[in-house]
């Protein structure tokens, strides 16, 4: 690889980065082409971009971003290196759970770290806190029915009341 193509993968890295507020850096050694092409496509069609690239480059890439946000990723820059891209925090901690779980005699792909928002995960032990990380919108549906809760339970309430009264009680509009 000569410097231009060095420096094109250099800014194609740093554009990811950018772009993507959350990234997790893997481990596939040891897979065969096969799974690695079952996975791009998992990815795929899951909307999580995968890249592998040299450690160096993507040193160099979050290094010329001069944000010392990343300076946590750096010790997990070693080995064969793929990198996960997504919009969402979670959906890649998902992907290689799954993809173990499909292929049971694997360990791997492996988690290195992880850059989730502005936080770094250090480690494949970190791979079920961040399978249970809450999505934005799976927090606004909690907080949705968290505030139609008490609404309904009133309703209920004096639903039963005018029952036991032997009212009569026109029927109250289901909730959305």
């Amino acid at each position: 690889m000569n410097k231009d193509q060095k420096n094109e993968v250099i800014e194609l890295l740093k554009g990811k980065f950018s772009q993507y507020s959350n990234f997790y850096i893997t481990n596939t050694e040891s897979l065969t082409v096969a799974q690695v092409n079952h996975l791009r496509k998992v990815c795929f069609d899951k909307n999580v971009e995968m890249k592998v690239a040299k450690n160096t480059l993507i040193k160099k890439a979050l290094e010329s971003l001069n944000d010392e946000k990343y300076a946590g990723v750096y010790e997990a820059l070693h080995g064969v290196t793929a990198l996960l891209f997504s919009d969402s925090p979670k959906e890649p901690a998902l992907i290689i759970s799954d993809f173990r779980k499909e292929n049971a005699k694997l360990e791997k792909p492996v988690l290195k770290a992880a850059f989730v928002g502005e936080e770094v995960y250090l480690g494949d032990n970190q791979l079920a806190t961040l399978v249970k990380i809450k999505t934005k919108n799976e927090l606004i549906g909690e907080v949705i029915g968290l505030l139609q809760s008490p609404a309904k339970r009133v309703i209920a309430a004096l639903l039963e009341k005018a029952n036991k009264e032997g009212g009569e009680v026109a029927e109250a509009p289901a909730a959305e």
